[in-house]
């Protein structure tokens, strides 16, 4: 086989320091191993020489090559088999390959290319063009090495991310657990009834709150709540207001006063609204507001005094089964100073019972977007008829769910249910 003259290298022109530093060359040709070296050492590289396929994994294997040129014809394992293999050993980093033939059909070529072949060379190897391909193959690595470098700091970015988040899904946990234990009871048995509560946030952690307090006693007092928006800020003003409404310490209860016996009795309900009005907006530095349903049971008698600030309608079905869906609406708490909030008075009479609940269930969207809405709260209220308790709650979700077609809902959902009996007559 003819060998190409060594031709004159502007050493000038040479990688200096570049992508490629140490080449393997692989021939079973001693001489043409020799005159490859003798070249590439003269321009700076460092080479391992291989005569055979098996060598030349050995080598690389020990000490991987930034650049192979492999003849194509070997006695043994081929050219094309030795860069099949070299492409099958592990390493982030990649090597320029360079295919010494003296094949130029296009389907040989091809068969090359598709073992991962990056270039051919014929034979005799031209010094100027070996230069220029090894130029081209160090601008490949040199964009295949950044890549790898970007990657690894994106890993390692996403690792950091992951594992804020993981952080902060585990602070959620815990502030879920604390959101719920600010309903402290889910049930209670009353002298004249039973009051069943129901919180279910679409996050780790909503906006809505529901619970009630004894008011004196012949009074008990029942609110629910819903804070604009969803997520931390969200609950951190329901916990907030948590604290207003207080059935634990009765002298922080704003709903509360003292009466001329000393005993705690209900405030107008109303009035208590307005004064939360006037709390947030003069003293929270928020953008939330909230709708608010305030209502105090008479307990002797089932009447019950109720002031609706946006809060929807609450619901009250009686013994007969008939349901009524009404209020005076109102605005929410803290969106406007100066406003006033309407006080208006229902009663139940044994058998009777009341359900207020937030517009997580009545604004429940359907597969097609449309709305439980009133008319559906009444039908799924009149399936449930029989059902008390909180097995009713639990069968509100579970109807809720048929209703969306999932368990995500897109909004917080809570309610109350008190169920009036009246006193024993014995």
């Amino acid at each position: 086989m003819p060998i190409a003259p060594l031709n004159p290298v502007n050493l000038s022109e040479l990688p200096n320091g570049g992508a490629i530093q140490r080449v393997l060359v692989v021939d079973d040709s001693k001489l043409q191993r020799k005159l490859l070296t003798l070249s590439l050492k003269r321009w700076g590289f460092e080479v391992m020489e291989a005569e055979s396929g098996a060598e030349a994994l050995k080598l690389a294997a020990e000490r991987r090559p930034d650049l192979v040129l492999s003849d194509w014809m070997m006695p043994g394992m081929t050219g094309l088999e030795l860069c099949r293999r070299f492409r099958e050993m592990h390493g982030e980093e990649y090597s320029y390959f360079i295919l010494l033939t003296s094949k130029s059909e296009k389907d040989e070529v091809a068969l090359g290319l598709d073992s991962g072949a990056d270039d051919f060379l014929t034979k005799p190897v031209d010094n100027n063009e070996l230069r220029a391909r090894i130029t081209a193959g160090e601008r490949l690595i040199e964009m295949q090495r950044s890549m790898v470098q970007a990657n690894r700091a994106l890993s390692e970015t996403l690792g950091e991310l992951q594992q804020l988040y993981d952080n902060i899904d585990s602070d959620l946990q815990e502030a879920k657990k604390l959101q719920q234990s600010l309903v402290k009871e889910r049930f209670r048995a009353l002298p004249v009834g039973d009051v069943s509560l129901l919180l279910r946030s679409s996050g780790h952690v909503g906006g809505d709150l529901v619970g009630f307090f004894e008011a004196g006693p012949q009074h008990v007092g029942l609110y629910a709540l819903d804070v604009s928006g969803h997520g931390i800020s969200s609950a951190l003003m329901t916990a907030r207001l948590a604290g207003y409404l207080s059935s634990a310490a009765p002298d922080q209860n704003v709903a509360l006063c003292k009466n001329e016996k000393g005993e705690y009795v209900p405030r107008a309900p109303d009035e208590v609204v307005a004064d939360l009005n006037d709390l947030v907006l003069d003293e929270m530095e928020t953008e939330h507001y909230f709708t608010l349903l305030l209502a105090f049971v008479e307990l002797q008698t089932g009447h019950i005094v109720l002031s609706q600030a946006g809060h929807p309608h609450p619901a009250v079905q009686r013994a007969n089964g008939e349901i009524e869906q009404f209020g005076p609406g109102g605005f929410p708490v803290g969106l406007l100073s100066g406003v006033s909030f309407a006080r208006f008075e229902l009663d139940l009479k044994p058998g009777d019972r009341i359900l207020i609940l937030s517009d997580g269930v009545t604004e429940c969207p359907g597969p097609t977007g449309d709305m439980l809405g009133e008319e559906g709260l009444s039908v799924l209220m009149d399936d449930l008829a029989s059902t008390r308790g909180p097995a009713f709650l639990e069968a509100l979700i579970w109807r809720l769910t048929e209703f969306n077609g999932s368990e995500d809902f897109p909004d917080d959902v809570s309610a109350i249910l008190f169920e009036y009996q009246g006193l024993d007559p014995a």
